[in-house]
């Protein structure tokens, strides 16, 4: 026979065990309330849940025997014993419930008894509360609130799983938003660099889209050159040893308009080892601003090398019919891009008139960038030209700009182009056609906007035929051809130049000029002048040198005796003031009385005798006549000399 106890205990058990087994999920606390009622006996149950600080509790599940009309979704805290049971973190037994707590009749009308338990979280914290009321009186019973315990255990276990999944979600949103809207790149990618997950700012840089990321290879964006492939593998390798890459910069392309992308890059392997996350940040404006400044920087040293001057008309000396035919074209061809190529003897100023071709055009304001082909090695003029990348060679300890990267967007004058190798005009030829280049040591290919101007004292036409220079080269750089008259065709241009040069120098050495010797001009003027306008203008510093007066004068020992008179010697001679202004310069008027052609061929023939026809070297023709080797010989060719025709003279004499 069962005692009311023993019932009571065995309802209990049978309770806890099927509150054990009740299925979570929805309703799941509405049948707890129902079997915690059933099983205590009580008038009413309820389970809710408090989350600080809000003043009152939410209900989770609600049963009553009573006729009540549902159940609040909450109810004051302050209004109800729950509150002592929150605060305390215990049990709570309360009787004469109505007259303590009025506000209790709006969940438990008619109870006059409450016990109540707290919901306890694994780490202690109080989560909400589950109590039963009675309709009577019902005194405090040890094990009626060991038996509520038992049944709530699972409940305040199933709340705090709720919780914390709610944690989770909330940290994960917090998460999402940081990923997603950091402003540094983030992107989550497999040991293949497929990408699992990008976020926004990834996909911004990149240039793809969000159904572009699932999949995409992070490779794919490395462009095909040498340095940039080097820079990944040695990345790639390093994660795959486990090891930390930070701040790496890489060079990639953008997926959807191709521009040029510069990142540094951090990575960092999963401790898992089956993926790495990847931020980067766009540095593209940093590392272009650099090159640029680099570019600058290369081009300022460059310049500062030169010297410094404005070069127009107006600092061409000269008025003699040659000089304005050459300054009638060089005003046609400047304003146009056209390649130019200057014909003219050394020292007659092709450069000068490569400076006034790029002063009159539309790159006046950009860099005017020269070159002497046959002032460096053969080695080196390709480097010069195009640049190198570091270890692109002995010796190349870091990337250096070429002329052709320094004049982008300006104007390249290349000197004496006759002796340039013929290795290096191929590739000077593809940038005249293509308009690019590579760097000695790389294989990317820039691309360029120069003007090309060039100028020679060779024959080209007999150095094709020599196979010195290339042919198709020559009709590249051939489109306007310029030729300046040598000085000895321009007899009247010597007052002007010999005035301009005592108003340079004269203050330089110390000297004070008032008037330039009639004698001195006329003596200049019969000069045959093998080295040109250079020539004179050191004669010119010389004579300034030697002054003892204030008048210039040219003394007979200054000039070579090697090279004959071309007119005869004035019978008068008067002095010339220097405060004549250039443009009112007088005509000497003088004769032509011997053909220049024959002086010349006469002068160079003697000297090649001097010399037996010794052409180079120390003691050779060209040196002797201030000329180079190659121009000599182009000279004895135009004027009929060889050694072979003059031996045969000369058995006939």
């Amino acid at each position: 026979m069962t005692t009311p106890a023993q019932g009571l205990e065995l309802r209990a058990v049978e309770a806890v065990l099927e509150a054990a087994t009740l299925p979570t999920g929805e309703g799941y606390f509405a049948a707890l309330a129902a079997r915690l009622a059933a099983a205590l006996d009580a008038s009413g149950a309820w389970i809710a849940r408090h989350e600080p600080p809000d003043p009152n509790a939410k209900v989770l599940g609600a049963r009553s025997h009573a006729d009540v009309a549902g159940s609040p979704a909450s109810y004051p805290l302050d209004d109800m014993p729950c509150r002592f049971v929150i605060d305390a973190g215990r049990p709570r037994h309360v009787e004469v419930l109505p007259e303590r707590f009025p506000g209790a009749g709006t969940i438990a009308p008619g109870a006059a008894s409450y016990l109540g338990v707290p919901l306890l979280g694994h780490d202690g914290l109080v989560l909400g509360v589950a109590c039963v009321v009675f309709d009577a009186p019902t005194p405090e019973h040890p094990r009626r609130t060991a038996l509520l315990q038992a049944l709530v255990a699972r409940a305040a276990a199933e709340l705090d799983r709720l919780r914390i999944g709610e944690s989770l979600r909330a940290s994960e949103d917090r998460f999402r938003d940081l990923f997603d809207e950091a402003p540094i790149a983030y992107v989550i990618e497999d040991l293949e660099s497929r990408f699992i997950r990008a976020n926004r700012t990834a996909m911004r840089t990149l240039g793809i889209t969000p159904d572009q990321v699932h999949g995409t290879v992070g490779m794919s964006f490395i462009p095909d050159t040498p340095e940039a492939q080097r820079r990944v593998r040695e990345a790639f390798d390093s994660i795959n040893r486990g090891t930390d890459m930070s701040g790496v910069v890489l060079e990639l392309r953008r997926r959807d308009d191709g521009r040029p992308l510069f990142i540094q890059w951090w990575s960092r392997p999963e401790p898992g080892g089956t993926y790495t996350r990847t931020m980067f940040i766009d540095i593209t404006d940093k590392v272009l601003m650099e090159r640029e400044q680099a570019r600058l920087q290369a081009q300022n040293r460059y310049l500062q090398e030169e010297i410094k001057s404005v070069h127009n008309f107006d600092e061409i000396i000269g008025r003699s019919t040659g000089l304005a035919r050459v300054l009638e074209d060089v005003s046609r061809v400047a304003p146009t891009d056209a390649t130019v190529l200057i014909l003219g003897e050394t020292g007659t100023g092709k450069e000068l008139i490569a400076r006034a071709i790029h002063s009159r055009s539309r790159r006046a304001d950009k860099p005017f960038i020269k070159l002497n082909c046959a002032a460096l090695p053969s080695g080196l003029i390709e480097s010069e030209l195009f640049g190198h990348e570091k270890g692109a060679f002995s010796g190349a300890l870091q990337r250096r700009l070429g002329r052709f990267e320094l004049a982008n967007g300006g104007t390249i004058f290349l000197d004496e182009i006759g002796e340039m190798p013929l290795d290096v005009q191929s590739k000077l030829l593809r940038v005249l056609q293509e308009q690019e280049f590579e760097r000695v040591g790389s294989s990317h290919t820039l691309k360029t906007d120069v003007r090309v101007i060039a100028a020679t004292n060779r024959d080209l036409p007999t150095a094709i035929g020599a196979g010195e220079f290339r042919q198709d080269l020559y009709y590249r750089l051939n489109v306007f051809p310029v030729g300046l008259p040598p000085l000895r065709d321009r007899a009247d241009d010597i007052p002007l130049l010999v005035q301009h040069f005592v108003e340079k120098y004269a203050p330089r050495v110390g000297r004070t000029i008032e008037a330039i010797s009639r004698d001195a001009i006329e003596q200049l003027q019969r000069y045959a002048w093998p080295g040109n306008i250079r020539e004179l203008e050191n004669l010119v510093e010389r004579g300034l040198i030697l002054a003892t007066s204030t008048e210039f004068c040219v003394a007979p020992a200054m000039l070579p005796s090697t090279a004959p008179p071309l007119r005869p010697a004035p019978v008068a001679s008067a002095p010339v003031a220097v405060s004549v202004p250039r443009s009112a310069a007088r005509d000497t008027g003088l004769p032509v009385e011997a053909d220049l052609n024959a002086v010349q061929r006469e002068h160079i023939l003697q000297t090649l005798q001097a010399t037996h026809w010794v052409i180079e070297g120390e003691r050779g023709a060209a040196r002797r006549l201030g000329l180079k080797p190659a121009t000599l010989r182009h000279r004895m060719k135009k004027l009929g000399i060889s050694r072979a025709a003059q031996a045969a003279v000369d058995e006939l004499h």
